[in-house]
């Protein structure tokens, strides 16, 4: 038995290579991509720490070169599903009963191997199947790296919260895990967050069954081995790669189900949340629902806003990894007075971008994620060229001739209401609407309302009378919002990330917030020395 009060420092945020020209990381990064390109992997369901090649597989392929199938994906089926909820089960009990300072031991592990051994060849297969360049696969290792970190701190805190004194008496707030397991649902674009999904319930207790994303299944599959070598007991997480609607089926409304942590689009956190819904009564506890969903984020330029910097912000935010992150500037608003300097120094910006191959360390983005969202976006840019309320003024080529390209693309919207103004793409398409100065209110109002997401903004604005106007009218219409800086790139421990309205339950993924939904409290009381007597002291 260990006597002592064991605390964790606050971490430093995981540092990001730079990957300049010649430099020995950048050329052992690019060998392991041509390692794994030239290889299939089988990957395998993990159910209670066994891998299961269940033979109904899908390939996974590179969307840049998606005739090059990099893993052969073995899906689970009602069979392993149920298993694996069993795994989890089988696994609680002594997982809950651990001390939180070896949970957290094994977490901690777990990002220091994927900082050291292991970085590049989950930077590869991120690079590979996700269509990621060497620096957006390098700042989602290290996402990932600190919420492995971060969390452990953050739960040390919610622990630390104790109630008051009552004489006579010891109070104490216990911190349990769920009551069941957690089902995490884990979307493609980022490798942090397929692993912060299912480990941030982990680290409080919680055993948990893992969807991930077919596509992000490499770099998601590497990352379980990686716990497994840290230490994580067997069953604690379930790696079940399977069709969404047998996840439904089977997972989502099996009885145990206590919590559910997802991203992903708003239609499908939705259709949870009404599946949840519709079977309550057979809950043993009712499901905490935490998702990050869709947005379609905006930039908001005063005409005191330095152009220099707006047109930065509008590049790197609607631009980078091909606009799909959920926080990906979609919109941009901007006044009539800055107009001409801002559409001259934009074309002559948009000179220098393109999109292409991960290999080719100059291409700005590289391809979109699959067949299904090239179609999508290309029918948004083929429409674009037809309607008179738009006018597509840079890029708008798309290419699938080898692998699944949308050259980033800038609409002019004469309209506030065109579709790619408040129609969440997903893509490397970015829409702007030119306002008339004086009628920067209605704008405003236009900015707040014309969508139904509630995700990430930003303005940009010399006048400090302009910042403060404009932050206070834009109050709701994002979770993170930001003054002069692009709206992407939130970092843990110094941005929580999340939304509301249509954008998700804004439970802030990287806070002490977001692992609060992941334990619940008992308070106790212990009375040192009981009362013997019957009578009230009034009755006496």
């Amino acid at each position: 038995m260990r006597n002592g009060l064991f605390e964790l420092v606050r971490p430093h945020n995981e540092h990001s290579m730079d990957f300049v020209e010649g430099c020995p990381e950048r050329a052992a990064l690019m060998k392991e991509v041509e390692k794994q390109a030239s290889r299939t992997v089988e990957i395998p369901v993990v159910i209670g720490g066994r891998e299961i090649f269940t033979g109904n597989t899908v390939d996974v392929v590179e969307p840049q070169r998606f005739r090059n199938v990099i893993a052969r994906l073995h899906l689970a089926g009602e069979k392993e599903l149920r298993e694996a909820i069993e795994a989890s089960q089988a696994a609680a009990k002594e997982w809950m009963v651990m001390p939180w300072e070896d949970r957290a031991a094994i977490f901690m592990k777990a990002a220091d191997l994927l900082a050291t051994h292991y970085r590049f060849r989950v930077e590869a297969a991120t690079m590979l199947g996700q269509s990621k360049n060497m620096w957006e696969a390098e700042i989602d290792i290290c996402e990932l790296c600190d919420f492995l970190r971060f969390n452990a701190f953050f739960l040390q805190e919610i622990y630390k919260q104790q109630p008051g004194v009552t004489p006579g008496a010891v109070n104490r707030i216990e911190y349990r895990p769920l009551e069941g397991f957690v089902a995490a649902l884990t979307p493609f674009n980022f490798t942090s967050i397929g692993g912060n999904l299912p480990c941030a319930p982990a680290q409080a207790g919680n055993v948990v069954v893992w969807k991930p994303s077919t596509t992000a299944a490499l770099s998601n599959y590497y990352f379980m081995r990686i716990l497994q070598e840290a230490g994580l007991p067997a069953g604690v997480i379930n790696f079940v790669p399977s069709r969404g609607s047998d996840f439904s089926r089977y997972v989502i409304t099996d009885p145990r189900m206590a919590g559910f942590h997802f991203t992903g689009s708003t239609e499908v956190f939705n259709l949870v949340w009404k599946e949840v819904g519709s079977h309550i009564e057979r809950y043993h506890t009712y499901p905490r629902l935490v998702g990050e969903t869709g947005g379609k984020d905006f930039i908001f330029a005063d005409p005191s806003a330095d152009t220099d910097a707006l047109i930065s912000g509008m590049i790197r935010a609607a631009f980078s990894y091909a606009g799909e992150k959920c926080s990906a500037a979609a919109r941009a608003y901007i006044p009539a007075s800055l107009w001409q300097e801002v559409r001259e120094k934009l074309h002559t910006a948009m000179q220098e971008i393109y999109a292409g191959d991960i290999r080719d360390p100059k291409a700005f983005c590289n391809a979109v994620i699959d067949g299904r969202a090239f179609a999508r976006i290309k029918g948004y840019l083929d429409q674009a060229v037809k309607d008179e309320d738009a006018e597509i003024i840079e890029g708008g080529k798309a290419d699938d001739s080898v692998g699944y390209f949308i050259q980033p693309t800038v609409i002019l919207a004469k309209d506030p209401h065109y579709r790619t103004m408040v129609e969440e793409i997903f893509g490397p398409v970015l829409t702007i609407y030119v306002y008339e100065d004086e009628d920067q209110d209605e704008a405003l109002m236009l900015c707040d309302t014309s969508t139904k997401y509630g995700l990430t903004g930003a303005v940009y604005a010399s006048d400090r009378s302009a910042v403060l106007k404009i932050s206070r009218y834009l109050v709701h219409a994002a979770g993170n919002f930001y003054v002069n800086e692009k709206p992407t790139g939130a970092v843990v421990g110094q941005q929580p990330f999340g939304g509301s309205r249509a954008s998700g339950t804004n439970d802030k993924a990287g806070s002490a917030t977001n692992m609060m939904r992941w334990v619940s409290q008992r308070a106790v009381k212990e009375v040192l020395v009981p009362e013997r007597e019957v009578l009230l002291p009034h009755m006496i």
